[in-house]
């Protein structure tokens, strides 16, 4: 099995740093196109927040009215009339709060769906450079557990902080028109809390991004732990995975600490502020109320609106942390959805001229990996139609990366590589696939039925129904290949196919390229995991591919290409032609001893 190596350009390397958006606006605009489709949401939910903060806001002026005009004066009617009153303020403010909280709810769940969504559309857009350049895990934790923190902050956090802004705004406004003076003493130190939040919001949002930085390292380590479980039991090395996991916990767990004291970091200093803005209204009330310049019914409401300005200050503070969680969350999706694939059909490569036999050809194509020097350099080779080639060479030497480079999972550095005389660059995903059959030396099958995964990626035979496809191989030639599944094409195979034996895996990795019918087939050491019985059954399938099928074997046996009509030899970067089987062995027995 070849190196897994990755290409020259690191352009899809994921960061692990903290990223553009530190303010809130520009965070703001950079999510705001999410949103498009549900403006009218917000504007309702906008709509009840203001109306909800109206109402919690005219309370205190009924209570102050209540003692200077009712209380003071005995009259017992009004206060029963106020409270009356205050009973319709807040019920219509608790059904503001309601209809707010139902919307906002909805809009994060939208917003979960469609990130979710996009994430995964740009995913399946990257070419494999990406996936070799980023762990798994990591990628899972960004779709599932990133944008859920955005979620959260839209469905809970947002409302509250908008319905808390209104509610200080408002406060503020009702303490400067009650007595300016009062009103500058009760407000100053929110002065200083201000530019306090904005000198800490940077710490704490890097504080976040470490965090959930350790939840996708974690997240990726047990997922590669889960995936070789079996190699692990095999070599008796649980304590080295148990190690490894260990470190990253430790990670995590210390990065959560740290995240968790600057999340909290602005709560008890608000609640310090609160509490002496009190101090200081009462003060200065008694002695204006001394002084004859202040009502104690005035008083009354004036505490009151420094409660309803601090009270949402210490709620915001803690909201803040949320949106700064929410923030770094949406850096490491904003991320992936700004990738773009720089392997995108091209239209500007025209139609070279081919004979009518040649099938695939290697125009002076170099290719590097890792920023070294080129792994190909300069090759030229033609595959004609219907023939078959073997590629042969030691390991290294860059037999895998042709047949990559054949069926474009990467482009070459320099050169171009024509399909039937067109840029292979220039032809659609759908149709070059449907030319190009690959079948590796592990097969992959899905969750689902034996029968499912033969038909997969098959548009001509893909709805068909198991008997139907019983048929359809049938007419193939390949109807006594289903003795192998005693059981029927509608058994259900479990994950990447651990029900079946490999030689059954290979099988149906066999039968599924045939039924595509493929231009040109290539078999990337696909035999060299199975048994010579299974060898010779998988031999039998591809005998029965058309005529006009072209095949590419690349193999270390030896057994595997005596049949080749051509056999390439490839090391050092370079391919030539083998001639017979006996000279590309002695090429590689002296390949070998010169190493």
């Amino acid at each position: 099995m070849s190196r897994k190596r990755v290409p020259v350009n690191m352009k899809y390397q994921l960061s692990n740093t903290t990223s553009s958006s530190d303010s809130v606006l520009g965070a703001v605009r950079s999510f705001w196109p999410l949103l498009r489709h549900q403006r009218a949401q917000l504007v309702g939910a906008l709509v009840a927040v203001v109306l909800g903060s109206l109402a919690n806001l005219l309370g205190p002026l009924v209570i102050g009215y209540t003692v200077d005009q009712f209380i003071e004066t005995r009259n017992f009617g009004g206060v029963l009339q106020a409270g009356g009153v205050l009973l319709v303020i807040y019920i219509a403010a608790a059904i503001a709060s309601y209809f707010q909280t139902s919307l906002m709810g909805a809009v994060g769940q939208r917003l979960l769906f469609t990130l979710r969504s996009e994430i995964f559309v740009k995913l399946q857009s990257l070419p494999l450079a990406f996936f070799q350049q980023n762990k798994v895990g990591d990628l899972i934790s960004r779709i599932n557990n990133d944008t859920d923190k955005l979620n959260q902050f839209f469905s809970q956090g947002l409302v509250q902080f908008m319905s808390n802004m209104f509610l200080m705004v408002g406060a503020a406004i009702f303490l400067l028109i009650l007595n300016p003076r009062l009103g500058v003493a009760a407000l100053l130190p929110a002065v200083v809390l201000f530019f306090l939040t904005q000198f800490l919001s940077a710490w704490i949002k890097q504080a976040n991004a470490k965090s959930l930085r350790a939840v996708g390292g974690m997240s990726a380590e047990v997922s590669e732990s889960l995936e070789n479980f079996k190699l692990i039991t095999v070599f008796n090395r649980r304590d080295y995975f148990r190690d490894r996991f260990s470190e990253v916990n430790e990670a995590n767990y210390q990065s959560a600490i740290s995240a968790g004291i600057a999340n909290n970091t602005l709560i008890p200093i608000y609640g310090l502020a609160s509490n002496i803005a009190q101090c200081v209204v009462l003060f200065y009330g008694l002695m204006l109320i001394l002084q004859g310049n202040l009502s104690i019914g005035l008083l009354v409401s004036y505490v009151s609106y420094v409660n309803r300005f601090y009270d949402p200050i210490r709620q915001v503070a803690s909201i803040w942390s949320t949106f700064q969680v929410a923030l770094a969350g949406w850096d490491r999706i904003a991320e992936i959805l700004g990738l773009h694939s720089d392997m995108e059909v091209t239209s500007t490569s025209a139609k070279t001229v081919a004979k009518k036999t040649e099938l695939l050809r290697f125009d002076h194509v170099s290719f590097a990996y890792d920023q070294g020097k080129d792994v190909l350099h300069d090759i030229s080779f033609t595959l004609q139609a219907g023939k078959t080639y073997a590629f042969v060479g030691p390991t290294g030497g860059g037999k895998t990366t042709i047949a990559s480079l054949m069926s474009r999972l990467f482009d070459p550095t320099k050169g171009r590589v024509l399909l039937e005389g067109q840029d292979i660059r220039s032809i659609s995903s759908q149709t070059r696939t449907q030319k190009i059959g690959f079948i590796l030396q592990e097969p992959f099958l899905f969750s689902g039925t034996i029968g499912e995964n033969i038909l997969y990626g098959n548009k001509e035979f893909g709805q068909l129904s198991p008997k139907e496809l019983e048929k359809v191989l049938a007419d193939f030639g390949l109807a006594d290949l289903l003795k192998r599944f005693p059981h029927g094409l509608d058994v259900t195979v479990g994950s990447k196919g651990q029900s079946l034996s490999l030689g059954q895996q290979q099988l149906i990795a066999f039968i599924r390229a045939v039924l595509r019918k493929p231009r040109l087939l290539i078999l990337d050491e696909a035999t060299a995991n199975i048994d010579t019985m299974t060898e010779q059954l998988l031999d039998e399938i591809l005998a029965k591919l058309s005529k006009e099928t072209t095949k590419v074997i690349i193999a270390h046996r030896f057994n595997t290409i005596e049949n080749a009509d051509e056999i390439f030899f490839v090391n050092a970067g370079q391919v030539k032609k083998a001639g017979s089987l006996k000279h590309a062995m002695e090429l590689l027995l002296k390949e070998k001893r010169g190493s």
